[in-house]
């Protein structure tokens, strides 16, 4: 086995055909980082003249010019090769220290333990804790949950092999309602181009500020799109809703309503029927009511309802990013925008529609746990990865710990 560094070009056709590919681990996103004044460095280990592992090295300088290196979503190996695995290991610690680096980070696209839809442990299956201890027998530490920079758990649902019809028909009742009902309201998903960005952005600013989650720069979006959407690896979209179609479809459904309520005989059986009627009648006009009030108010027909952020690198669709308007959320219109993307991962041959982050320990309900319910909803199961893990390369690493600590202070 030989250390070496190679080229972009050699890296990302590796990266193309691995299995552990994911969009953080391109080399799109080191060339979004080195506007935040990163800079990258591809080193691989080859076998002769084949490559057998590669990882993407970002670094940037840290207290007394140190470098701090991030190798977003490394290795790309097999994880089963432990011979691999070490080799790469003691090499990068040298080349690491020659370049400057104090500190080494890593977060593998490995999960830890298999697991079902209610984050239940899968007996006898996929368990990938002996790569764990394996990376700490070589000096890594395993970072805090609650420090880690990309997400450790997971929500996912296969979809190679699957018809519409199938997922459609494994969701919980709820989900497949509230899908329907989507449709039935009219609401649209529509792709925005670069120049739209802005509304999705205000989208998450809004909903950042009621949450209390910091939203990334309108400027992070616009890069996104330009590094990705030419190869459509990342597409945005947003939900609408025509407000004067959907009330003449309640007008519509209100007027069959009181038909059906007018054309019962006054026949004391009829007295349950026509008080549901009268109740579902009731419904319409206040549904009618707070359509033409949000016209009237907004002083628009058509109302943006939602945004998403979708990345499209095969195997999987990834839901990074989302927003809704707080006044609209009642009409639900994330169910379907998930439900449209599912349907593009089928009929674009992706293997997995990838709901991302959700709380950790979800069996335990920790805050945010709606987060889970709603994904949890379409059907599929909870992926926990194996987390990030830091290397110390020189005795800086104790220092800035120690700074670190005195600062969070």
């Amino acid at each position: 086995m030989k250390f070496q560094e190679i080229t972009e070009k050699e890296y990302r056709t590796f990266w193309e055909n691995h299995p552990l590919k994911t969009f953080l681990s391109a080399p799109e996103i080191a060339k979004l980082r080195e506007k935040e004044n990163w800079e990258t460095n591809y080193v691989g280990v080859k076998e002769g003249k084949k490559l057998i592992a590669a990882t993407m090295l970002l670094s940037h300088e840290r207290h007394f010019h140190k470098k701090e290196f991030y190798s977003p979503r490394g290795y790309l190996l097999d994880w089963n090769n432990k011979d691999c695995i070490t080799f790469f290991t003691e090499e990068l610690k040298k080349y690491i220290k020659e370049k400057g680096g104090y500190i080494f980070r890593v977060d593998p696209y490995i999960i830890e333990r298999q697991r079902d839809i209610d984050g239940n442990i899968v007996e006898d299956g996929v368990d990938n804790r002996d790569s764990v201890k394996h990376l700490e027998s070589l000096g890594f530490h395993r970072t805090p949950i609650e420090d880690t920079e990309q997400v450790v758990w997971m929500f996912s649902l296969d979809l190679e092999g699957k018809t519409e019809e199938e997922i459609l028909k494994e969701m919980k009742p709820n989900t497949r309602n509230q899908i329907k009902k989507t449709e039935k309201f009219g609401i649209t998903v529509k792709e925005i181009s670069y120049e739209e960005l802005p509304r999705f952005q205000n989208i998450m600013v809004e909903t950042g500020e009621r949450k209390g989650f910091k939203v990334r720069k309108l400027s992070y979006f616009q890069e996104m799109y330009k590094l990705f959407h030419d190869k459509e690896e990342v597409k945005y979209f947003i939900t609408e809703l025509d407000l004067k179609k959907y009330v003449d479809g309640l007008e519509k459904e209100k007027k069959e309503k009181i038909d059906k309520k007018n054309s019962l005989s006054d026949a004391k059986y009829n007295d349950g029927a026509k008080k549901n009627l009268e109740n579902e009648i009731a419904s319409f006009e206040k549904r009618i009511a707070e359509s033409k009030e949000i016209m009237e108010k907004t002083g628009k027909e058509v109302i943006t309802l939602s945004g998403s952020m979708f990345m499209l690198i095969k195997p999987e669709v990834i839901y990074l990013s989302s927003g809704n308007y707080e006044e609209y959320m009642k009409f639900n219109s994330q169910y379907l925008i998930q439900w449209e993307l599912i349907k593009y991962g089928i009929e674009n041959g992706f293997k997995k529609h990838n709901f991302y982050g959700i709380p950790a320990n979800i069996n335990e309900h920790p805050k945010d746990y709606g987060i889970y319910e709603f994904k949890r909803g379409f059907n599929g199961y909870v992926e926990e990865l194996i987390g990030e893990f830091e290397l110390p390369i020189t005795w800086h690493y104790h220092l800035m710990k120690m700074i670190h600590k005195i600062r969070s202070k």
